[in-house]
């Protein structure tokens, strides 16, 4: 199994004491965001879970916490985008960011250490030089410290075209242009550069389709030939490989305008106020309606053999 930490939410940045409480207990709870009440109980034991992919704007948080996980495959997704703090209102200034991901890096080396600049988009403001600038800048510091850079053009969602009115329509012409001018960036700091989620084939620009839960990247990390299919649960110009996700919605505290997994900051805080570190549930606690079942859970690695 392959445990996501997590597309909905940021664990590593707001709940990291939570998460080593739940590796500790072995199992976590986690409600179908469809239907509130309909709980999975999800095994958190070495046996089942052959990786957890971290996603995250800020590593900094489980930099001393490593070691508890030292029991486990794992590599990091971490985010770095850079926009000004009218759109990620509450991440970390760059430059932290950028330091807390040198550190990662250093303790857990570079092929666990993936930076992902997502979403890309176009503003009045932000546009074609703007992204040349600020990809050459994190790209600079991260050089020896990251081999992939995930980068994904931004789809815009009924909320984000609500919170961010300024967006431009992107061209196809326009994202190849992109990816060709970040190919070259990322090129000249051997950093290889993939695209994920996207319709569009950058490849003859030096862009190569990305998985950000990548199975071969996965069976180089564990030693192991991972067997997974694509994640029926993403959409179709997704390559994810399938996975077990522990987050919750509405619980990230970094308030991006862009982002799919918020829907209001009221909502955000009252979860953020409702999380407990020794809860069994991200947010809140088990209720009287709620329905537990234990979910079915197996290693995918092929034959338990080496590669």
């Amino acid at each position: 199994m392959i445990l996501s930490v997590s597309r909905r939410t940021d664990i590593p940045a707001f709940y990291s004491d939570w998460f080593i409480n739940r590796i500790k207990a072995g199992f976590v709870y986690v409600r179908n965001p469809m239907n509130y009440h309909q709980v999975s109980e999800v095994a958190l034991t070495p046996d089942v879970i052959d990786c957890i992919v971290f996603w995250t704007k800020n590593p900094a948080p489980v930099l001393d916490k490593l070691e508890l996980i030292s029991d486990y495959s794992y590599c990091f997704l971490v985010t770095i985008n850079a926009y000004n703090k009218k759109i990620e209102r509450r991440v970390p200034d760059t430059d932290v960011v950028i330091n807390a991901f040198q550190k990662l890096s250093a303790k857990i080396g570079k092929l666990k250490t993936v930076w992902r600049y997502d979403p890309i988009f176009y503003t009045e403001d932000i546009d074609l030089p703007y992204h040349i600038k600020n990809f050459y800048r994190i790209a600079s510091q991260l050089k020896g410290y990251t081999g992939r850079c995930i980068i994904s053009f931004a789809d815009v969602y009924r909320k984000t075209k609500r919170n961010m009115r300024s967006l431009m329509p992107l061209t196809e012409d326009m994202m190849l242009d992109m990816g060709e001018r970040l190919s070259e960036i990322a090129n000249f700091y051997d950093i290889e550069i993939m695209a994920c989620s996207e319709r569009i084939d950058l490849s003859p620009v030096g862009v190569k389709r990305a998985k950000c839960i990548d199975d071969s990247l996965i069976s180089a990390i564990t030693s192991y030939k991972i067997c997974v299919e694509k994640d029926k649960n993403q959409r179709d110009e997704c390559r994810c490989a399938a996975s077990i996700d522990i987050g919750a919605y509405n619980t990230c505290g970094h308030g991006c305008l862009y982002c799919y997994a918020n829907y209001s900051d009221s909502s955000v805080k009252n979860n953020m106020l409702k999380h407990d570190p020794y809860s069994p549930f991200l947010t809140g606690n088990i209720e009287p309606d709620d329905k537990i079942t234990a979910r079915k859970m197996q290693s995918h690695i092929s034959g338990q053999t080496s590669f």
